[in-house]
């Protein structure tokens, strides 16, 4: 793009890197740039950023994109196009410039936050304008002397972060074909695994992860380390059909052992610390968050609004769990807290169990009493019988009722 841009726009291009832990060499990427044509390359270490401020809250929340995602690439997003406008405005520069293609979700992301934060600088999207295909933007590259990692013979294309690794293009747009092994890159495949399950505790302190195995780790670490053991399992491997912002369905593979397992471990603590009424409301809450950051709205004021319902919901999300790891599987076996609405006192069928038991008969009087009144002055009065729901009429459902 750096050349293209000064080819098409007779623009000066500054080119700017972020590094929010896809493991790669920032500075070796600076210098490039600069090889490239690029007047200036600036690299900026924002992982620590990138947890606090975009990780860690959509971990409180719980938000997972269609049940599956744990959008990694999707929280990036905002916190580069936000850098990325300091940095315009740090250069005066008149314009901004992303990667994304036409189809995908990252331009709205980078798009909306720019209009969002900056509305008077001009945009440019040069893969979107020049519409070359990959294969195409293969060749440019190679006659212009620029160093790609895709080739034709693995044209996959890769996004990572902290937070997980997504792969789609080639073999994976057919989603009838199993991925091959080649395409993964953070996990072995399950059936390679240890044939030992392994054991960790993750303490949480109002819904953020604090230590593991006992040990305070800054929030980095606590990750990579995550990302490390889940990977060595195989957990972590996510093979989704989602539905882009788009219009459109695309195949995407996903690997992210650390979100999975604090979601897992997160979620199940949730269930101690949370009144039934604060935990059915909140999942509606992670829906609408997760929209929110799929959808390139992360600043706006109902995100804002949205995240005081989930700090507060936050307050007593404080304790241990214990997770099992083995051959691609995690599982939560153990959660305990000093805020448990969970009353083993209550809950026993073994002695010392102080649940009123004579209660009980009154209790279910009282609430199945308007359905009792609603079926004896209209369902059955007459001797009509209640439709059953499914297939059957209402004669065969008479008939098995008998």
């Amino acid at each position: 793009m750096v050349p293209w841009i000064g080819e098409k726009y007779n623009l000066d291009v500054v080119a700017l890197t972020i590094d929010l832990g896809q493991g790669e060499d920032i500075e070796r990427i600076r210098k490039k740039a600069l090889k490239t044509g690029a007047i200036d390359a600036i690299a900026i270490d924002a992982r620590n950023l990138f947890v606090d401020c975009f990780v860690w809250p959509a971990l409180q929340a719980g938000a997972i994109y269609e049940g599956k995602y744990p959008l990694a690439t999707a929280l990036g997003r905002p916190l580069i196009a936000k850098l990325m406008v300091d940095v315009a405005r740090d250069h005066k520069a008149a314009a901004v410039a992303h990667g994304c293609t036409g189809k995908g979700n990252d331009q709205v992301r980078f798009d909306v936050t720019f209009q969002t934060l900056a509305p008077d600088l001009k945009i440019i999207a040069p893969v979107r304008e020049w519409k070359m295909t990959r294969d195409e933007e293969i060749k440019f590259a190679q006659k212009h002397g620029i160093q790609v990692e895709a080739t034709q013979e693995s044209p996959y294309s890769l996004d990572l972060n902290l937070w997980g690794r997504s792969c789609e293009a080639g073999v994976l747009e057919d989603p009838w074909e199993e991925p091959p092994e080649g395409a993964y890159g953070w996990t072995v495949n399950p059936k390679d695994a240890p044939n030992e399950p392994e054991y960790l505790t993750i303490e949480f302190d109002r819904g953020v992860p604090v230590a593991l195995n006992e040990e305070r780790l800054p929030a980095v670490q606590l990750i990579e380390k995550l990302n490390a053991v889940g990977g060595k399992h195989g957990v972590g491997r996510i093979d989704h059909v989602e539905n882009r912002l788009v219009g459109i369905k695309s195949r995407e593979l996903y690997e992210a052992p650390a979100a999975v397992i604090l979601h897992d471990a997160h979620r199940e603590l949730e269930s101690l610390c949370l009144s039934k009424q604060a935990a059915r409301f909140k999942t509606i809450v992670a829906q609408e968050y997760a929209d929110i950051i799929y959808n390139g709205l992360w600043f706006n004021a109902f995100h804002q609004d949205l995240y005081q319902f989930v700090a507060s919901s936050q307050r007593f999300v404080s304790g241990l769990v214990r997770v099992k790891l083995y051959k691609g599987k995690e599982t939560v076996v153990g959660r305990q807290s000093q805020h448990s609405l969970y009353s083993k006192r209550l809950a026993t069928y073994e002695t010392g169990d102080q649940f009123d038991h004579d209660a009980a008969r009154g209790f279910i009087r009282l609430w199945g009493l308007g359905q009792q009144t609603q079926a004896r002055q209209q369902l059955l009065k007459g001797g009509k019988a209640f439709d059953w729901p499914g297939l059957l009429t209402r004669e065969e459902g008479t008939k098995h009722g008998k």
